[in-house]
């Protein structure tokens, strides 16, 4: 295994996906003109939303749509892997979606799909979210070799589950 540069992406995503997909390239350009050979992108990169329902109506059948396009293509264009933070993956339950982890190696080609188990809530007063009104949770963690490493995918990671991370940076997991 030989060292390799890792850019973590940061941006401002906006309501529109367009924008943000374009937004997202700039800077998967930039971290690959600098040397990355691995970028990683943030949670809902793709759209933060007015509403909690908006990922809900952008939803995606699971290997098709244009994030998941985007992602794929990025990644072949600048054969680099490519993390995608989150994409919205259709379920049963019309009214919520998958937050997906999705891995593509430097051929574009998807390795590794994670689906976001820990849903956060938050209720303070009158101040309240609930992501399980939009998402259904994923049900395990999965991990994939890659040039650099075990790479296992997550989104929004709970000290609680160090346990669960522990296991997938084992061979053979």
């Amino acid at each position: 295994m030989s060292r390799a540069k890792v850019a973590a992406v940061q941006m401002v995503s906006a309501p529109e996906v367009a924008p943000n997909l374009e937004a997202a390239a700039r800077l998967i350009a930039e971290a690959a003109s600098a040397g990355a050979r691995l970028v990683a992108l943030p949670e809902n990169f793709y759209l933060i939303g007015r509403h909690e329902s908006d990922k809900v109506k952008v939803r995606e059948a699971d290997g098709s749509g244009p994030i998941q396009d985007f992602l794929a293509g990025a990644a072949s264009k600048f054969r680099l892997w490519i993390v995608g933070g989150t994409a919205p993956i259709s379920c049963h339950d019309e009214n919520r979606i998958r937050s997906a982890c999705l891995v593509f190696d430097d051929t574009g080609t998807r390795l590794a799909r994670y689906d976001k188990m820990n849903l956060f809530r938050f209720e303070r007063g009158e101040e309240r979210y609930d992501e399980a009104r939009t998402l259904e949770p994923g049900d395990a963690g999965v991990a994939v070799a890659s040039p650099f490493g075990r790479l296992a995918p997550a989104a929004s990671f709970p000290v609680p589950s160090c346990g669960l991370a522990r296991g997938l940076g084992r061979a053979g997991t």
